[in-house]
């Protein structure tokens, strides 16, 4: 036995009791009981005819009375109409002189009997009219309940899906419709969640599925093949009657506040929905909208779940690998140091590559420290031209390291900065000959400023620029741009972000008037008076 699908089994069954619920109705009179309630008010004939001699008229007329209301009460509003047309015609023909006769003689005897006819009319009216609505009353506290534990149970089964096919299994089942299809958007398209008795029945319309998910509106596909787009956003509510000869509705399906699938209901061949039958599909397009929802959220969290554990495989990858390599670059550079002395310019075509895999180790061990929040960060109060001074030394091997213009804004004093020197250091020099790279032969200028309680370092050069859908791309690692100068691992610009996050700065892009780009270091600024006094 498949206990999985036991869930849905169960909500299926709450579901169909729910509609037989709103679908009931009173059953007509049965002629047995006609005759059974005559028998009465013959029966309370005759014995007010054994009496009529000693009884008042309205006594009669209130024995009469008691009849006509007893029996609207426990069979309806017909029968006490009935009894009471019965009743007024016995009560002439039997208790007012002349007897057996229809002939009143006395006028006043037709007041009584005008009076007896109208008032059993009205009663019968009225306690009718409050029964329909104490049973109403009863029947919306039923449906409420059960629709707060269908919910329950809807949202509790294993998947999503199943609450949404349970949910079409109903309404195929309680309305007069053939079959019931539940769609959902993909990125290619519309996705079929759950199709019930749609054996044989084409699949909808792209385009429909999309005009009533953006629009947020019923649509109604005729018989003649034509289609009608409503305006309302609960267009069920009035339910839809033959007139409208509807082969199909599409209805949204919405969840808090945007529309996450369409309802498909499928005539045959033509829709009639009444109010409580509206009233009823629109509960459970609700749930159908709600499990549409669920299995979306599913999804998503599935993705992220495996997109992080892939990013952690990822950083204790690159943990592991650049650990390894270490080893043997420091062996390849040692060794070719050693060869150099032979004369062979060669060698320092080794020790150059040597070097660069040394930085690229280094950068995928800084990336993975970082990311998994190993790297220590001490902030310290350090002076701007101090570290400007050892990222232009730093540099200085770089070619066209020296077009590098520095401008230090000291209006307020000595610039200093609350951070990690260290780490600071490597940000600003990444800066330095990301520039240099992609500038060519043109100048880089480094101004240095305070705004506020910020250290500002912003690098300006005058290379090809970021193109704008490029321009947070470029702070993610590995990513490298579009540019025929971009080279290297893509690494350089992410440290040196998240670096600077670490310190409670930041580091931002912005292009450059005339051509360039201008990438700004931000640091925490310190005062002078927070030196301390030796």
């Amino acid at each position: 036995m498949d206990t999985g699908s036991r869930p849905s089994h169960e909500t299926a069954s709450r579901l169909a009791e729910l509609g037989r619920s709103v679908s009931e109705r009173r059953s007509a009179t049965s002629p047995l009981a006609i005759l059974l309630w005559i028998g009465i008010v013959a029966g309370c004939t005759v014995l007010l005819g054994l009496e009529r001699e000693i009884l008042d008229k309205a006594h009669m007329a209130l024995a009469y009375m008691v009849v006509v209301l007893f029996a609207s009460a426990l069979a309806g509003r017909a029968l006490g109409l009935t009894l009471a047309v019965v009743c007024f015609l016995t009560f002439n023909f039997f208790l007012l002189p002349p007897y057996h006769t229809f002939i009143v003689a006395d006028p006043f005897d037709w007041l009584v009997l005008v009076a007896f006819l109208i008032v059993s009319t009205v009663a019968a009216q009225l306690l009718h009219r409050a029964q329909r609505e104490a049973e109403n009353a009863r029947k919306r506290a039923g449906e409420l309940d059960r629709l707060a534990k269908l919910g329950a149970e809807t949202l509790s089964v294993g998947r999503a899906e199943e609450a949404v096919e349970a949910v079409a299994r109903v309404l195929q089942a309680e309305l007069p419709i053939a079959a019931c299809q539940v769609y959902r958007r993909v990125p290619d398209g519309f996705q079929c969640v759950a199709a019930v008795g749609a054996e044989g029945v084409a699949a909808a319309n792209p385009e429909l599925l999309l005009c009533a998910l953006d629009r947020d509106a019923l649509v109604i596909e005729r018989m003649d093949g034509t289609t009608h787009l409503t305006t309302e956003r609960a267009p069920l509510k009035e339910g839809v009657s033959a007139g409208d000869e509807a082969s199909a509705l599409l209805v949204p399906l919405r969840a808090r506040d945007h529309v996450v699938g369409v309802l498909r209901l499928i005539g045959a061949p033509t829709i009639v929905v009444d109010q409580a039958q509206a009233r009823f599909a629109g509960a459970l397009a609700d749930y159908a909208a709600l499990g549409l929802e669920r299995a979306r959220l599913a999804n998503e969290a599935e993705r992220a779940a495996a997109l992080q554990e892939a990013d952690r495989l990822k950083d204790a990858f690159l943990a592991n690998v650049s650990h390894d390599l270490r080893t043997p670059l420091t062996t390849i550079k040692a060794l070719a140091h050693e060869i150099r002395t032979n004369g062979d310019d060669r060698i320092a075509i080794i020790e150059q590559e040597a070097d660069r895999l040394n930085r690229l180790v280094a950068d995928l061990l800084d990336i993975s420290r970082i990311n998994a929040g190993a790297m220590p960060v001490t902030p310290e109060i350090n002076a701007a031209d101090d570290l400007v001074g050892a990222a232009l030394e730093r540099v200085a091997g770089v070619a066209g390291a020296a077009a590098i213009r520095p401008r230090l804004t000291e209006d307020d004093g000595l610039l200093l900065g609350r951070f990690d020197f260290v780490h600071a250091l490597r940000a600003l020099v990444n800066l330095l000959e990301n520039a240099l790279k992609y500038s060519a032969n043109a100048p880089v200028e480094l101004d240095v400023r305070r705004s506020g309680d910020r250290l500002c370092l912003a690098v300006l050069d005058r290379g090809p620029g970021v193109p704008p859908h490029e321009a947070q791309r470029i702070f993610e690692p590995f990513h490298r741009g579009e540019s025929a100068a971009a080279a290297g691992t893509g690494l350089g610009l992410a440290i040196a972000r998240r670096v600077a996050e670490a310190q409670g700065g930041a580091l931002h892009y912005q292009p450059r008037q005339g051509g360039g780009s201008i990438f700004t270091l931000e640091l925490p600024a310190a005062d002078l008076d927070a030196l301390p006094l030796e």
